[in-house]
């Protein structure tokens, strides 16, 4: 079943203070939101996750590593995921037990989403886990992957749109990972990748507005999660245009 997070109503209802700055939880539930007699998912089951943080300037986040694949995207702020700078939209991957880091928010401070297909039970700081990420090695290499997200549209410049265009931000890798910008006109529409070519796929609206399911328009950073099972999805932009983030996870079985 596709999910939806309307960005308006994520802000208005799930955000909470966070060390040294916010966290606002869009779709699924992390360790922080879980209820405590809820189970555990396993590892490999399919759970999707979608989170946005907001980092105070100053901030840092010291190096570490997750159980599960994740994409990263910067959506405001500056500073640097570990040895990349950043400054705009920047789309960054990596897979279970890869170690990342720091993150350090400039004086703008550092705003990202986090999107998973996977249930993760915290991040585990370098150098005390550095025995168990050696341990895991075997299982899941070093996997990390960062593309900047260059000149997002405005809505006017939406507006003035003749075509619709598609671009690939990460080359699909033969397991599937991937992401894609979409830009389409007032109106426009397209048929995504197909989701069963990997473990499913986040879709963040970065600007103007569409509609995934139905005829509910989602504002800027809305987000849509389409698991593998599902058909391709048809987002419809709304009167402004919309400029689109599609990322797709990893192939791997699951229940």
């Amino acid at each position: 079943m596709i999910l939806t997070a309307d960005s308006d109503v994520a802000s208005r209802t799930n955000k909470r203070r966070a060390n040294e700055g916010w966290n606002t939880l869009f779709i699924g539930a992390n360790r922080f939101t879980k209820k405590t007699d809820d189970p555990t998912p396993s590892e490999d089951m399919l759970f999707p996750v979608a989170f946005l943080v907001e980092k105070e300037p100053g901030a840092i986040v010291r190096p570490h590593f997750h159980q599960a694949e994740q994409f990263q995207v910067v959506v405001g702020g500056g500073g640097k995921f570990g040895v990349h700078d950043v400054d705009g939209i920047v789309v960054h991957y990596t897979g279970p037990y890869t170690a990342y880091g720091p993150l350090i928010a400039s004086d703008k401070g550092l705003d990202w989403f986090t999107l998973r297909n996977g249930w993760d039970p915290g991040a585990r700081y370098m150098p005390a886990e550095r025995a168990d990420l050696r341990q895991a090695r075997a299982r899941y290499p070093h996997r990390e992957a960062t593309a900047e997200v260059r000149g997002v549209y405005t809505e006017a410049e939406l507006a003035r749109l003749v075509a619709d265009t598609e671009e690939a931000i990460l080359a699909p890798a033969e397991d599937g990972v991937a992401a894609w910008r979409y830009r389409l006109a007032p109106g426009g529409t397209l048929t995504g990748p197909e989701p069963g070519l990997g473990g499913g796929q986040f879709w963040v609206i970065l600007s103007g507005s569409m509609t995934a399911t139905g005829d509910k328009l989602l504002p800027v950073k809305s987000c849509v999660f389409v698991p593998p099972e599902d058909a391709a999805l048809q987002p419809v932009a709304g009167p402004p245009g919309a400029e689109i983030l599609c990322m797709q996870f990893a192939a791997r079985p699951r229940h």
